[in-house]
C-alpha cells in the first residue's frame, strides 16, 4: 500500500512537472511582440525609484510638448508627441517642410542628460546644449551632439560630422551606433566646463570648454566667425530639426 501511494505520488508529480513545462513553453501563453512592445512603452518616459532619489527629472512626459517650445518661438508644426515619443516630422511636416528647432523652457548649466533616439535612413539631426536665443540659429551658441546616418548619408562627411561628435570640433573615438530604425542611447554630461558624449554606453568624446585647446579648435574651424559659439555657461537643451524624421523618448536630466 505504501509502495502504491509512493508510485502514484511520483507519477502525479511527473505529470505536474511536465504540464508546467508544456505550459511555460506554450506559444499561445507567451506574450506577443505587440504585448512586449506595449510593456516596454509603459516603462518609457518614467523615472525609476533610483533615478528619483538621485534627483533626475523628466524633460518629456510621453504625451505632450509641455516643457518645450520652438526656438525663438518661430512657428512650426514639425514636432508632435505621439506613441510615447517626441517625433520630428522633418520634410513630412508642414507644407514646404518648414524646419523648427525645439528647445526646453528651462535652462541648464551643469547637468547629466540622457535620451533615446532613432533616425530615419540618410537622416541628420542633433542635440544641442547651453543654447541661447541670441542668434538666428541655435548652433551659433550651443555645442551639438551630432546624430547622423553615418553609413548611408548621401553626402561626403568628415569625422567631426559622425554620430556622437561634438559637431565641427571633436570627432568621436568610435561609432557604436545601432542599425537605422533601432533605438540608440545618448548621454551628455556637462560639469564646470568638462564635457562628455556617450553613445550606447561608450564614451566617444571628452573635452573641456574655454581652454586654450578649445579656443584653438574654434579659431581654426567652422566656428571661427561665430563669436557666441560655446560661450554661454548656461542655456537650453535643443532638439534639432534638420529636415529628417527622428524620434526621441526617455529624455531625462539631472542637475549637477
Amino acid at each position: 500500500m505504501i509502495k502504491f501511494v509512493f508510485l502514484a505520488a511520483t507519477f502525479l508529480g511527473t505529470i505536474s512537472v511536465n504540464t508546467d513545462h508544456r505550459l511555460s513553453n506554450n506559444p499561445l501563453l507567451q506574450p506577443t511582440r505587440m504585448q512586449q512592445k506595449h510593456a516596454s512603452q509603459n516603462m518609457d518616459n518614467t523615472l525609476t525609484p533610483a533615478e528619483k532619489k538621485a534627483g533626475c527629472t523628466l524633460l518629456f512626459d510621453g504625451t505632450s510638448l509641455n516643457g518645450w517650445r520652438m526656438y525663438k518661438d518661430n512657428p512650426s508644426g514639425n514636432w508632435v508627441a505621439e506613441e510615447g515619443t517626441l517625433h520630428c516630422l522633418g520634410n513630412k511636416g508642414e507644407k514646404g517642410g518648414k524646419p523648427g528647432n525645439l528647445i526646453t523652457d528651462d535652462q541648464f548649466e551643469n547637468f547629466d542628460l540622457s535620451a533615446d533616439w532613432k533616425l530615419t535612413p540618410q537622416g541628420n539631426s542633433g542635440i544641442l546644449y547651453m543654447v541661447t536665443e541670441q542668434y538666428n540659429q541655435p548652433y551659433l551658441s550651443g555645442p551639438e551632439y551630432q546624430i547622423l546616418d553615418d553609413k548611408n548619408f548621401p553626402e561626403k562627411i568628415e569625422s567631426w560630422q559622425m554620430t556622437g561628435a561634438n559637431y565641427a570640433m571633436n570627432p568621436p573615438t568610435s561609432i557604436p551606433t545601432k542599425p537605422i530604425g533601432e533605438w540608440n542611447h545618448t548621454r551628455i554630461v556637462v560639469n564646470k566646463g568638462h564635457v562628455q558624449h556617450w553613445l550606447n554606453g561608450v564614451k566617444v568624446v571628452e573635452y573641456d570648454l574655454w581652454t586654450d585647446q578649445w579656443k584653438k579648435n574654434k579659431a581654426n574651424g567652422k566656428w571661427k566667425d561665430a563669436e557666441g559659439y560655446g560661450m554661454s555657461k548656461t542655456g537650453h537643451i535643443c532638439l534639432q530639426d534638420h529636415g529628417s524624421e527622428i524620434w526621441f523618448k526617455n529624455l531625462k536630466i539631472k542637475k549637477l
